[in-house]
C-alpha cells in the first residue's frame, strides 16, 4: 500500500508556474517552453524528495504545461527534446521505485456536458493529460461523471456515450470517481457497468453523498472493476465534521483507520487530499500496509 499526497510539496517547495493569454503572444511560444521546463523540473524534485521520504503516490499537477490545449500553443512539447530530458529522468525513478503516478483533470472537464464545445475541450484536455502520464509513466487519471442536468440517468448515458469516442490511450488511464454531491458510489458502479472505467472510491464523498445502498455490498464491485490493475482510493477528512464538504488542512487519524478497516486485506493505494499536501502524510506514515 501506497500513500500519497496532490500535486503541490510545500517543503520543497513547489510553485508551478503559469502565465495569462496575453503574455503568450507578447512572448512567444519560448516563454511557455520556459515555464514547461520549469515545471517539470519541480515536478522531478518533488518526485525526488518523495522517494527519501518513503512516498512513493504522487499526482502531477495539471498545469505543467501553459495552454497545452489552447489554439495559441502549437508546440509539441511531448517530442521536445528538452522536456523528455527531464520526464525521462521521471521515468527511471518511477521504474526503480515502483511510483504510483496519477492526475486529476480539473472539474471544468464535464464528459456528460449537453454542450458539445464543452465535450470537445474535455476530450482535449483529456488527451493532454494522457499526454503527460505517458511521458513519465503514470497510471491513472481520475474524473467525475460530471453533472446530473435534471435527468441523472440521461446523464449517465451521455457519459457512456462519450466515453466510446475517447482514446485508447485515455480510456486505459482514465478511473471514474464518486462526487460529494451529485453521483453517489452506487451511480458510479453502474457507469462502470456501461464503460467499463475502474472505480476510485472516495470515502469522504461517500459520508457527504452516500446514498441508500451498503457499502459493504458496494466495495467488492469497486475492487473487481479495476480487474488486475491495483485500485486506488480518495481520503480526506472535513473541516468541521465528517460530512463538511470542505477539507480539513490535514488527515484526520480516525478517518483513516476507518478508510484502512473498509479496505482490509485488499490491494490499494490511498491518496491523501487535504491543504497541507505531503505534511498530512508524514505522520501516518507507519500505517501504509506492506
Amino acid at each position: 500500500m501506497k500513500f500519497g499526497y496532490a500535486c503541490i510539496n510545500l517543503t520543497v517547495p513547489t510553485k508551478f508556474r503559469t502565465c495569462r493569454l496575453k503574455t503568450v503572444e507578447e512572448k512567444g511560444l519560448e516563454y511557455v517552453k520556459e515555464l514547461t521546463l520549469s515545471n517539470f523540473t519541480q515536478t522531478l524534485d518533488a518526485v525526488r524528495w518523495n522517494i527519501q521520504h518513503d512516498i512513493l503516490f504522487y499526482r502531477l499537477s495539471s498545469d505543467l504545461v501553459p495552454f497545452a490545449t489552447h489554439s495559441v500553443n502549437d508546440w509539441e512539447w511531448w517530442n521536445d527534446p528538452d522536456v523528455l530530458a527531464i520526464t525521462e529522468e521521471i521515468k527511471l525513478l518511477q521504474e526503480t521505485y515502483d511510483l504510483r503516478l496519477s492526475a486529476h483533470p480539473g472539474q471544468y472537464n464535464v464528459l456528460n456536458s449537453p454542450n458539445p464545445s464543452v465535450i470537445k475541450n474535455t476530450m482535449n484536455d483529456l488527451d493532454y493529460h494522457a499526454k503527460m502520464l505517458t511521458a513519465v509513466n503514470g497510471q491513472d487519471m481520475i474524473l467525475h461523471i460530471g453533472g446530473v442536468y435534471g435527468d441523472k440517468e440521461l446523464a449517465i448515458k451521455r457519459f457512456a456515450e462519450n466515453y466510446t469516442l475517447l482514446s485508447d490511450d485515455v480510456k486505459s488511464l482514465l478511473r471514474i470517481e464518486n462526487d460529494d454531491k451529485s453521483f453517489t458510489l452506487k451511480d458510479v458502479i453502474h457507469v462502470h457497468k456501461l464503460t467499463g472505467a475502474p472505480i476510485c472510491f472516495d470515502i469522504h464523498h461517500h459520508n457527504c453523498n452516500h446514498g441508500e445502498d451498503r457499502l459493504e455490498e458496494m466495495l467488492p464491485e469497486v475492487w473487481s472493476s479495476w480487474g488486475s490493475k491495483k485500485p486506488k482510493c480518495h481520503i480526506s477528512s472535513g473541516k468541521n465534521h465528517s460530512q463538511d464538504r470542505s477539507h480539513h488542512n490535514l488527515i484526520l487519524e480516525d478517518d483513516l483507520l476507518a478508510l484502512l478497516s473498509l479496505i482490509g486485506e485488499r490491494e490499494a493505494d490511498v491518496m491523501f487530499e487535504a491543504k497541507l499536501k505531503e505534511q498530512s502524510v508524514l505522520p501516518h506514515l507507519h500505517l501504509q500496509k506492506i
